[in-house]
């Protein structure tokens, strides 16, 4: 049965870095995802971003906010999370939340078998600035997988 480990970073850079060395540890793109704001969305004071015409399948982001993050995990890309506004999403779990137009990332959550009550907790944890990191597997990369978050500085680390 596949486990999915949920870590919330505080630091970009650090989310990165634990990215980088789950890869390095063979755990990989379509066992990885990660969700965060998009700070640089509205540099300039421009006004709300529209993400009518991207497709996160195409790989490509917008606003550079997580510089080489997402271009670590395949599927980057861009959506707009009522509630939150916008993201940046990459890996499999970005697939799941190109749907979702109510429900959120809580509501994207439920299928990596995630309950609805910290679903929103993960949730509130992006509105606030935070980045999501999840990973999706089983056994020993499961347990790999929490060893690094927590030495990247991951702020909670669960297994679900």
């Amino acid at each position: 049965m596949a486990e999915t480990v949920v870590a919330v970073f505080r630091e970009h850079r650090s989310a990165e870095q634990a990215v980088r060395d789950m890869k390095e540890q063979g755990i990989g793109d379509d066992e990885i995802s990660l969700i965060a704001k998009d700070e640089g969305a509205r540099r300039g004071g421009g006004e709300e971003p529209s993400y009518e015409d991207q497709n996160l399948a195409d790989g490509t982001t917008t606003g550079g906010a997580l510089g080489g993050l997402a271009g670590l995990l395949a599927g980057a890309g861009a959506l707009l999370i009522p509630g939150i506004g916008p993201i940046i999403a990459a890996g499999p779990l970005a697939g799941a939340l190109t749907g979702v137009v109510t429900g959120g990332v809580a509501g994207g959550l439920i299928d990596y078998g995630i309950p609805e009550e910290r679903g929103q907790h993960y949730e509130d944890r992006v509105r606030e600035g935070k980045i999501l990191v999840t990973v999706r597997s089983r056994g020993e990369d499961a347990e790999s997988a929490v060893e690094i978050l927590k030495e990247n500085g991951a702020e909670e680390v669960e297994t679900h």
